[in-house]
């Protein structure tokens, strides 16, 4: 009985081999490692990726393979909580992808908001039994579940994986949901940003209260001394948008000892819906782009990018840095069969770099051999 157990184990590892290093050779094959330079070259070339995980979304387990796969694929920055536990994630699977295959690391960037942060809540004991459900339906995190997790939660809005996009609010046919808020210590971000683990801050704001992003930054104080990006992402606020960035750059230039970026929120969390999420985003850059009188920094185009944004950038001749939010790939990365690392199987891995590969190696233009 014991040498069958061991020949079953044998097998089991020597399938996992075989599949790891299929995932080597796509890599390879992609030109990946040879054509990927460095976070700063990338931002001064154009070509920078960032994978937006969310201010909000602290699910460690799908965070930590997401950043396995979009270390693989060569993103340049991995956006995500200002939480110890979800940066060590980040810092657990670029590590992952690093002892797969020799491959540079992204920048990890914490993001903070200077204002409340959104999300959404519902006791499912509450829903009627027949509803269709439709919050389940429409939620690009998969962050709604009636019936829970045995010995875990009840159900509802699961609160780790919700990043507030508000999609499942106004589709409640029963007006179960409610919207609640909650601010971030921006001491603890300060704190995180000290480590030697995190490279960079993200700011979220709306950009209409100038002084609720002097308190945040300030709160941050000397914490941002070892940074090498700070950027912020703010909405299209029309005419006013201009004034307000400079606004804030004011605010920064004091004690700014690193470049930034703005990252343009086109429409917010849609990049999965499809062809049409990516316009709202390049109008706003075509707009930025055009005005003389916008602070320094980089540009990145965020809410609303996907496969179909470079696509319309080139059309533009406008091609600008860009990012990729998690969105609906979720999905498709999420743990299955108890799996926590998604190394552990590996034809799962090899199907989430393909699909990686093919948003990031639009900005980046792999090789195709």
């Amino acid at each position: 009985m014991n040498s069958g157990i061991f020949g079953e184990v044998h097998a089991r590892s020597c399938i996992s081999i075989r599949g790891i290093e299929k995932v080597k050779k796509l890599i390879t094959r992609s030109g990946v490692p040879a054509t990927i330079t460095s976070p700063l070259d990338s931002l001064q070339k154009g070509n920078w990726v960032k994978l937006i995980c969310g201010a909000s979304f602290e699910d460690v387990a799908d965070i930590r393979n997401l950043s396995l796969v979009y270390t693989l694929a060569g993103v340049d920055c991995i956006d995500c909580a200002a939480e110890a536990s979800v940066v060590n994630a980040v810092n657990d699977g670029i590590e992952a992808a690093r002892g797969i295959i020799p491959i540079r690391r992204p920048w990890v960037m914490i993001s903070v908001n200077d204002d409340e942060d959104l999300h959404f809540q519902f006791d499912p004991d509450d829903c009627p039994a027949d509803c269709s459900r439709p919050c389940e339906h429409v939620c690009p995190a998969d962050a709604i579940s009636h019936s829970g997790k045995a010995g875990v939660s009840k159900g509802g809005v699961l609160a780790e994986r919700c990043y507030g996009c508000g999609r499942c609010l106004p589709i409640c046919p029963y007006d179960k949901i409610r919207a609640i808020t909650y601010i971030r210590d921006v001491g603890a971000a300060a704190q995180l940003l000290k480590e030697d683990y995190v490279d960079a801050v993200e700011i979220h704001t709306s950009g209409r209260q100038a002084e609720s992003f002097q308190q945040l930054w300030n709160g941050l104080g000397d914490s941002i001394d070892k940074l090498r990006l700070v950027a912020v992402s703010l909405p299209d606020m029309g005419e006013l948008t201009v004034p307000a960035m400079n606004s804030m750059y004011a605010t920064m230039k004091v004690n700014l000892q690193c470049l930034n970026l703005w990252q343009l929120d086109g429409r917010p969390m849609s990049g999965d819906i499809g062809r049409g999420a990516t316009r709202e985003a390049i109008k706003f850059a075509l707009h930025l782009a055009s005005t003389k009188e916008k602070p320094k920094g980089f540009l990145q185009l965020a809410g609303g990018t996907n496969a179909h944004t470079v696509e319309g950038l080139k059309r533009e001749r406008l091609f600008q840095t860009t990012s990729i939010s998690v969105g609906r790939v979720l999905r498709s990365l999420q743990s299955e069969h108890g799996y926590a690392r998604l190394e552990d199987c590996p034809h799962h891995l090899l199907d989430a770099v393909i699909q990686a590969l093919a948003l990031v190696g639009t900005v980046k233009c792999y090789n195709e051999r």
